[in-house]
Order: structure tokens, then sequence, then C-alpha cells
């Protein structure tokens, strides 16, 4: 074999290059470590210039669209934007999926597209695709790069803005031709754009409004979101939750921004949050949401969403303000400035009957699943939360899992919850947990998926395997879509249409990936095989949970309802939920509010 030749240097200032080296510099620039990506002929010449850089590490995934997630899970994981590259046409079509995910759920990726030449744009040229057009609504925005000399400014801008503000996926358009022209490099140090200058200085007077709500709380609630990660802003929330003695309820994204090993937690809240997160929301005459977006999964029925509190939230995107839900009180900014300040404006409230009446609630109507000698899924999340101590990054798919990891598992650290939420795409996990895997070596790192969700980005696991990521990968198998068949049975007269789901035998296809694999039946047996995964770091290991085939995800809040036809489980085996009837503001024994009531 030839011996390659490495090109490290750093190039003088205005060194001539073509569009493929200023492209691989300007990544340099950026500090890219990873790209996760698919070569092609529209990109074959960006590839060359990558081959001679060590600087950057190319992971070639085996489909487009788990390259896409592998870099959300790497921005998810570690905070820095996730980086694909792919080639013109269908590469760049096999995107959309991914892109359209971190739009929702707000993750910093930018995505370099392969293109025909410029002069073959619009004559239907082969593998040509107007990625531009289609990808306009799913991107915070988007550039086709028609002049070599504008590459690096474009780039520059595409960091900057997929990482400023609320975050977002970016994509650039790279034409083959462009690519190959030739021009000075110059990186930009700074990025001016006129019409985008993102607030992240809440305003005064809107804070010491909010601390003055605040100070006359009976019945506060802290509803926390992915805004709270994505800012960095976890310790700022945590103290402000314990100087007020407020308790704290988050959304999916939310996971971990706040310590559920604290007196002050509640769990997640909405469709199947807690019981009681639910009903102190319910309840409170001041909800504080930091960083959420009242999303239909939080609120059910908008009408009757915390119809007794008055609302203030907290965001960097002042679209989202009132968005879904009226509130009285917005301040837009960066949460982690806006926390600092506000903390210090606010006084340690006297909430100890309303957190004792929330004690109430928790007895009354904790997460529980009717566990025996059939294995569980709640059962594979309650003990991996206790053998991990919540020192994992958990990469849960799409389906009842996902909201039985939610539940059941001890969420302690922010970037520690990875998952799709507002898309809710199955065969997220598998590549998102590689991309958490390049980016994170001090925790284990688990995908979960369902049998479903596996088997749709299954290919993956080659990757993984090539790269000896030591990534626990974990099927949660109930023969079923479960959560399509959650509803078929409790809405639509239990006619189960489509949803058995036929599978390969895991193990063995496992194996013929080259990974370990173990399958559990029983308690036992999948404490065991947790035990022996968390403890396997020489690669990849694959264990799959066999569970009870019809099991159903508790509390539930049926879409577009409230908490008064909140389903649970009943404390007892039996058939079927019991719709609990909440006994609201009577078990409360505190003093009056002082707090305004909302006018909405």
């Amino acid at each position: 074999m030839t011996p390659q030749t490495r090109n490290d240097a750093k190039p003088a200032p205005g060194t001539i290059m073509n569009g493929a080296e200023i492209f691989v510099r300007s990544l340099i620039e950026e500090k890219v470590e990873v790209v996760f990506g698919y070569p092609g002929g529209a990109t074959i010449g960006v590839y060359d210039a990558l081959h001679d850089i060590s600087d950057i590490k190319h992971v070639l995934t085996r489909h487009e669209q788990g390259a896409t997630h592998a870099g959300e899970g790497y921005a998810k994981a570690t905070g820095k934007p996730g980086v694909v590259l792919v080639t013109s046409g269908p590469g760049a079509t096999n995107t959309v999926t991914g892109i359209a995910d971190a739009y929702m759920d707000s993750i910093p990726l930018v995505v370099f597209t392969g293109q025909v030449a410029l002069h073959l744009i619009g004559n239907d040229a082969f593998q040509e695709a107007d990625i531009a057009g289609i990808t306009r609504p799913i991107t915070k925005h988007n550039y086709i790069v028609r002049d070599v000399s504008e590459l690096a400014r474009t780039i520059k801008e595409a960091f900057y803005i997929a990482t400023s503000g609320r975050p977002g996926p970016v994509l650039v358009d790279l034409p083959k031709d462009v690519m190959a022209q030739k021009a000075p490099f110059h990186y930009p140090t700074t990025v001016s754009l006129r019409s985008y200058n993102p607030i992240v200085e809440g305003h005064d007077k809107q804070i010491r409004k909010a601390a003055g709500v605040i100070n006359n709380a009976v019945r506060p609630v802290l509803y926390v979101g992915g805004g709270v990660i994505q800012s960095g802003a976890s310790e700022e929330l945590t103290a402000f939750a314990r100087k007020l003695a407020c308790p704290v309820t988050t959304t999916l994204h939310g996971l971990g921004a706040f310590p559920e090993s604290d007196p002050l937690a509640m769990g997640m809240l909405g469709m199947h949050g807690t019981w009681y997160s639910n009903m102190a929301v319910h309840e409170s005459d001041c909800l504080i949401a930091v960083g959420a977006r009242f999303d239909d999964r939080v609120t059910g029925k908008v009408e009757e969403f915390a119809p007794k509190a008055t609302i203030i939230h907290i965001d960097i995107d002042p679209s989202a303000i009132s968005k879904n839900v009226r509130v009285d009180v917005p301040i837009v900014g960066d949460v982690k400035n806006v926390l600092k300040v506000l903390t210090a404006h606010v006084h340690p409230l006297h909430t100890d009957a309303w957190r004792e009446t929330i004690g109430v609630w928790q007895d009354e109507h904790p997460l529980r699943f009717q566990a025996g000698n059939e294995l569980r899924a709640q059962h594979v999340f309650r003990t991996l939360g206790a053998l991990t101590g919540g020192n994992a990054v958990i990469v849960t798919d799409v389906g009842q899992h996902q909201m039985w990891g939610a539940q059941f598992f001890t969420w302690m650290r922010p970037r520690t919850h990875i998952t799709s939420g507002g898309l809710g795409t199955m065969g997220f996990s598998l590549p998102a947990a590689m991309g958490a895997a390049f980016g994170r070596r001090d925790l284990p790192v688990v995908s979960i998926s369902g049998d479903g969700g596996f088997q749709m980005n299954a290919q993956e696991l080659t990757t993984i395997v090539q790269h000896k990521l030591p990534v626990k990968v974990f099927v949660i198998n109930n023969g079923f879509l479960g959560m399509v068949r959650q509803w078929q049975e409790l809405f639509w007269r239990r006619r189960y249409s489509h949803v058995e789901m036929a599978s390969p035998d895991f193990v063995k296809l496992a194996d013929a990936h080259g990974c370990p694999a173990l399958r559990a039946t029983t308690p036992d047996e999948a404490d065991a095989a947790m035990e022996r995964a968390l403890a396997y770091n020489e690669g990849p290991i694959f264990v799959e949970f066999v569970v009870a085939q019809e099991d159903n995800v508790y509390p539930m809040i049926p879409a577009g309802q409230t908490v008064n036809e909140m389903l649970d489980v009943p404390a007892a085996p039996g058939n079927g939920a019991i719709t609990v009837q909440h006994k609201g503001a009577r078990a409360f024994a505190g003093k009056e509010s002082h707090v305004p009531a909302p006018v909405r």
C-alpha cells in the first residue's frame, strides 16, 4: 500500500485553494472533530480533500439518515454542533427526516450536501434534487454556494446560526463545480447579520415583574424544558429552585436539567407524566416556564391548562412566547442569563403546605407497574437506573419504552437523556447513540429501542462495531408496535390493525454484525444481562429483552383532554386502567395566594 501523505500544516492567510480545500480548512477553523457522512459523485472532490487531513474524523455511516441522527446524538451529548456531509440527490433527500427531527428539537446541526454543477441545476440532471427548497421549512436557514469566494463566510455563518439563539439545523448546498474553483482562503473571525440578532439578556422590567409575581406565590411550580440544557443553565436552574423551595417538573427534553434525587423533583409532566406533576401544574397559582414551548403533549386541552396560574415564560425564542398558551409575564432571553438575574430578585417561599399536598398525591399515585415473573420494560429502566446511579447517557427511540424510560430511570445530569421528541422519529436511537459515543467517553452510552424502531436503522450496528464503540444496545421486544397497539386497545375497541411485529432473531442478527449478544426473558436474567453489558467495554454489546406483549404506559391523559380524564394503573392487578378524578384544591391546606388571577 502506498503511504498516505498528510497535509495538516496550517496554511498562511490568503493561500490559494480550491473549494474542497477551503471547505476542509473551514471545518478545522470551527474545531470540528467528527463528521458523519456518506460520499458520492457530487462530493468526491471534498472527500479527496478530507483524505489528507487527520484533524477531522470522518465516520462512514450506512445510511444518510443514520448520519443526521448521529450528528444529533453528538450535539445533544456534547453541546457542540453535529456535522453531516452527504452527496446530492438521494444522498441529500435521505437527510430530510433527521433535519426535521433536529429542527423540532432545537438541535444544532450543520448539514453539507453535494449538488450538481450550477449550469445543470433545474435540468433534472443525474442525482439532482432541490434540497434547499425541500428543507426550507425545516431549517433555521439554508444556503446554495454559487461562488467559491463566498464559501468560507457561508460556513462561518452556518455554524453561528446553528448554535446561537434557539439552536437548530442549517443546510449548505455545495455545487460540484464551485467546489473545484479556486480562491484565496480567509476565514472570518466574526459574523454580522443585520436580520439575525438573538436577544440573550432579559428585559430588567419584565424580570422584576416576574419576581413580584413569584414572591407572592403560594403554589408555585417550575416547568422546565430542553432550553435549560441547551443553554447550559442546569446549575442556575437548580439554585433558583432550591432558593424558592419550588417544586420542579420537566418536559421530555428537560429530563436531567434538575436532579431527580432532589425532594423538589416531580419528574415529567404531560400526557405520560406523573400524576402528581400534572396535578401540581393544574392547581398551581404561579407557573414558571423556563426554556419550554408548551407543546400539545404537555398541555392537553389548552383552555384548561394551568387554569389557576399566573404564567411566567422565559425563552430565547420570541416566536415561542404565547404561541400555544397565552402567558402573563414573558421574558425573552437566554435562560442562563435570565435565571442569574431573577434569582437575585426572589426570596425563599413558604411552600411547606404546598409540598406536603404534593407529597400526599405522590403517596396516593406513585409510578408503578404490575410486577411479577413476567419481564416488563419498566423493570429494565428501573434496574438500569439503580445500576448506573443515573450516571449514563441513555438514548431512547420512540414509543412505549421511551415513556417508561422517562418515568422509571432516575435522571440526574444534563445531556444524559437523548431522544426524539417533537417529530417522534422511530429509528433514532441506534445512530444517535453512536454519535453520542463519539462525543462522550466519560459515561456509558446505552441505546434503547423497541423491536419496531430498531429495525428501521439496524444497519448502523455495523458502523458501531467497526469503530469498537462501547455502546450498550438494548432492544425491548414485545412483538408489537406498542404505542399504536395501546391506542387501539384504549380508543379503537381493541381492534389490533397491523401492529403485530414479526422480527428476526435479534441475537443472531447482532452476531452477524460481529457484536456479542444476550437475551433476557425474566427479571433475573435481565438484571444479570445489564450488569454484564455495563461491565463490557471492548466494543458494543447487544441485549434483547423479551417483555410482556400487552402492557400500557400509565398515567395517561388522552389527547386533547385534561387531568380530569387522566388514566392511571390500578393498584392491584386487574383489567384496564382507572380514571382518577383529582381532589384538587380541597387537599391543599395552605394560605390563600396573593398572585393576581390570570386573565386570558
